[in-house]
């Protein structure tokens, strides 16, 4: 009984066999993917309270130059950049259920930190812990994911993941929105504290109910050749890092920095306001990561981002707006309506690439490709806050905001390109059974 659950396969639920809506989707995951997921909302909730004001909290609080917190940002990002290929290959050599355990236990230690950096050699001791626990995030919690479910229930269930966190993200940024006050350094101290705690609940799991998902490869053929050459040598999987990185950089990669700078700094509206900012990304993705799910199952993934980048071209326009007409109501609720939308093309991207890339990856390499797209999205999280911190520290909101727009044009460019290499399933469009081509086939 014990090998059999230390040799855990994962669940591949035929699409037609997963019901309608939230209940459907809960009764055809396994007992395993049902834990994972039933606190990714709270594990997220102190994330959620500092992740919108990290750089507003280190310029404004700690008195760190703009260019120095965002610097610090980007610092953390290439830490986890170098150290996510090793992650990869820990997960590929020892199982992904150590890995995310490791990084939990990083991102809390280098939380506690962070909420006494009251100098530079602290705020950089927190950086280091903090970007090795990056580091290990897709590589670990992808893989892990993987080893759990496939087939179309693995799309759904990367969607749904990301619906619950980011509403523990959006409800801690609207908690915390209302709570900190930029002269009372201990109202951000409390919330990095709450975050340090709540960080740790995979690793709760992962040493109880769920000690036998080791999320290592299932045939572990020892002839099988194991490097990050033979990961590029993937077909297409080059130009999903490409673009991967690009749409970290104009998105995610502004998150902590950019965007709450942009809109404290430029548009000049309350942290109230950022808070509602990060509260309206998440309504939008709660209320209709669902609905999402279901309109882009069997269309092909690049067509669906090509839409997200459209979307994503509209929010930044809403944003630039925004700061021309500082200080008032209406930038306000431009900033707002810039999460709104934001949040709409989320909807589409986290199903995308996730999917594609684990879709594409031979069980021997998973972690090493899941690693492999985690550094490039690294990648985009350096140069969005550098890129951020020293435009806009400098006054160039405009070229600021004109880089992003590039930036998704680039990535347009990049799906074409990726279209015309990877197959028909690896882009989301499953071929049907034999029996069904053949009784579709005329007589």
């Amino acid at each position: 009984m014990t090998a059999d659950r230390t040799a855990h396969l994962p669940v591949d639920v035929p699409s037609a066999e997963i019901g309608p809506g939230v209940r459907g989707f809960w009764r055809a995951l396994p007992r395993e993917g049902r834990f994972l997921l039933s606190t990714v909302a709270l594990q997220h909730l102190g994330r959620g309270m500092t992740l919108p004001f990290t750089v507003i909290y280190l310029h404004e609080v700690r008195d760190f130059s703009l260019e120095t917190s965002g610097t610090l940002m980007g610092l953390m990002a290439v830490i986890a950049a170098v150290y996510g290929p090793v992650a990869g290959t820990f997960v590929d050599r020892v199982g992904a259920r150590i890995v995310v355990m490791s990084g939990s236990i990083l991102a809390s230690t280098g939380t506690v930190i962070l909420a006494f950096a009251t100098t530079l050699p602290i705020a950089l001791a927190a950086t280091l812990f903090l970007g090795l626990a990056h580091g290990t995030g897709w590589s670990g919690s992808n893989s892990l994911i993987s080893s759990i479910v496939k087939g179309p229930l693995r799309q759904r269930y990367f969607g749904v993941n990301f619906a619950l966190l980011n509403l523990g993200i959006g409800v801690g940024g609207v908690l915390a929105g209302v709570f900190v006050d930029v002269d009372r350094p201990v109202t951000f101290e409390v919330l990095f504290l709450l975050d340090a705690v709540l960080v740790l609940i995979p690793v709760m799991w992962l040493l109880g109910p769920l000690r036998h998902v080791h999320g290592r490869a299932v045939h572990d053929d020892q002839a099988s050749p194991r490097s990050y050459r033979e990961v590029l040598r993937i077909p297409g999987f080059r130009w999903i890092l490409a673009l991967t990185a690009i749409t970290s950089t104009v998105g995610y990669g502004q998150m902590e920095a950019g965007i709450p700078v942009f809109a404290r700094m430029v548009s000049e509206v309350s942290t109230e306001a950022v808070g509602f900012l990060f509260a309206a990304n998440t309504i939008v993705i709660v209320a209709l990561q669902f609905a999402v799910l279901h309109r882009i199952e069997g269309h092909r993934r690049t067509r669906v981002m090509m839409l997200l980048l459209a979307i994503w071209a509209v929010s930044w326009a809403v944003l630039g707006v925004s700061g021309l007409l500082p200080g008032t109501l209406v930038a306000a609720i431009l900033v707002v309506a810039f999460g709104a939308v934001f949040g709409l093309g989320e909807t589409l991207l986290q199903p995308s690439i996730p999917a594609m890339v684990n879709d594409s990856a031979p069980d021997h390499l998973r972690g090493r490709m899941n690693a492999a797209s985690s550094t490039s999205f690294m990648v985009g999280a350096v140069v969005g806050p550098v890129l951020a911190g020293q435009l806009l520290g400098k006054g160039q909101p405009a070229l600021f905001v004109g880089l992003m727009l590039l930036g998704l044009a680039v990535s347009a460019w990049l799906l074409l390109r990726i279209e015309s290499i990877v197959s028909p399933e690896v882009n989301g469009v499953r071929a049907r059974p034999a029996q069904e081509t053949r009784d579709s086939i005329p007589h």
